[in-house]
């Protein structure tokens, strides 16, 4: 009689599960951000660390970072923010309604890393190399780190609009794609802040 119970109160269990609170793919992503943040911290440590150690910064015969037009696509990556958050007001109300600013979010974001790209060419026609100097290397490695998760996060975004447009955007997908971007463009001010300027 006591196994009889016990057994139907396994299966009883196993029938109705407690609701999911986080989605998996989300709680996924949000553990991804917490150890990228953190490899960033670090990143931006040895920098500062270095940078304080140093005489003069950046070294003599480096070229200076163009402080201007970073600036400029700074401000595409936010307003790429921005339209992501408007995405996403609008897919709560009307998933059809989502596409146009999902869509804008990416165009401003591919601008941001083609740009980034474009002044990366031209700092090296200017000498500034990973091996020029130690400002080279961790611009570089810095910078290159956050482009390398800007790409990787404008593919989540750009397959989150793909299912979107065929109608299959599940809302937890959606979510997770967004967290992956918002921690593209809220890093980048920091990196902006401490590197360039």
């Amino acid at each position: 009689m006591a196994q009889q119970r016990t057994l139907r109160l396994v299966h009883d269990a196993s029938v109705s599960p407690r609701p999911q609170l986080v989605p998996n793919s989300v709680l996924a992503v949000v553990i991804f951000v917490i150890a990228e943040a953190m490899l960033f911290a670090g990143l931006i440590s040895a920098f500062t660390i270095v940078r304080a150690g140093a005489l003069v910064w950046p070294p003599p015969g480096q070229p200076r970072l163009p402080l201007e037009t970073t600036a400029l696509n700074t401000a595409a990556l936010l307003l790429s923010g921005a339209l992501l958050v408007l995405a996403h007001r609008r897919f709560r109300d009307s998933r059809a309604r989502a596409h146009r600013p999902l869509f804008g979010a990416i165009l401003l974001g591919s601008f941001f890393v083609l740009f980034q790209g474009a002044e990366w060419l031209a700092l090296i026609r200017e000498g500034l190399t990973l091996t020029s100097s130690t400002h080279g290397s961790f611009f570089y490695l810095i910078v290159g780190m956050h482009a390398l998760h800007a790409i990787a996060a404008l593919a989540a975004l750009a397959w989150a609009w793909f299912l979107l447009v065929q109608r299959r955007l599940r809302t937890s997908t959606f979510l997770a794609a967004q967290i992956f971007w918002y921690f593209v463009v809220g890093i980048w001010p920091i990196l902006y802040l401490r590197v360039y300027l």
